[in-house]
């Protein structure tokens, strides 16, 4: 399991974006970046910056992938046939703690991938602890015994920020179906995504 050795609000205001849309996030009060030079003028960004910037925004959204992990994603994406963004934001979503964050099961990304390590999750009935694990249309995810009694979960089924999307059906409070790989348009980012510059990132 990767190690997240920065506060995550530190990436909202690297990138001066509330990136998962929460009422939390630092940068609502200071849109600057982060340390002592965060306020110093902003010159003008290269193609190469912006496309690093949309990779950085991207990869930062999914929570703890690392850059291995990250590029591995996008190697297997423009290896599949059809358009390689979509390609990539659909392999992405096809993660367990992806769509346990979707189905509510947790409130944060972090704390979804958090759940899912230490064993709360079943998969079609068996315990799964690899948060990266691909998710299969028609698998069944659902919370462990454990898991349904947990503050954490009652949080995150309350928050009104965020709706389940079309494509993870819930089976009541504590078991939801992946219905099928979403495209771009369907997948309910805070802030504009875009894969493409991502792809342009990684084919120069």
């Amino acid at each position: 399991m990767s190690k997240r050795k920065a506060s995550k609000y530190k990436i909202d205001r690297r990138l001066g974006e509330n990136i998962w849309g929460r009422p939390k996030s630092s940068v609502n009060r200071r849109s600057y970046g982060p340390g002592q030079h965060g306020q110093r003028r902003k010159s003008k960004v290269s193609d190469y910056g912006i496309q690093l910037r949309a990779k950085q925004k991207l990869k930062g959204y999914y929570g703890d992938v690392t850059e291995k992990q990250f590029k591995a994603t996008y190697q297997e994406a423009s290896r599949m046939k059809g358009d390689t963004g979509q390609n990539l934001i659909g392999l992405l979503e096809q993660r367990l703690d992806m769509i346990c964050y979707r189905a509510k099961f947790a409130p944060t990304i972090f704390s979804a991938r958090q759940i899912v390590s230490h064993g709360h999750i079943r998969v079609n009935g068996v315990k799964c602890s690899i948060a990266s694990r691909r998710v299969r249309a028609g698998d069944v995810i659902s919370l462990g015994s454990k898991a349904k009694d947990m503050a954490l979960i009652a949080e995150a089924q309350s928050l009104a920020e965020r709706d389940i999307p079309d494509y993870v059906m819930p089976d009541g409070t504590d078991k939801a179906t992946f219905v099928r790989v979403p495209t771009l348009d369907e997948v309910p980012y805070p802030v504009k995504m875009e894969p493409n510059l991502v792809v342009e990132f990684y084919s120069r």
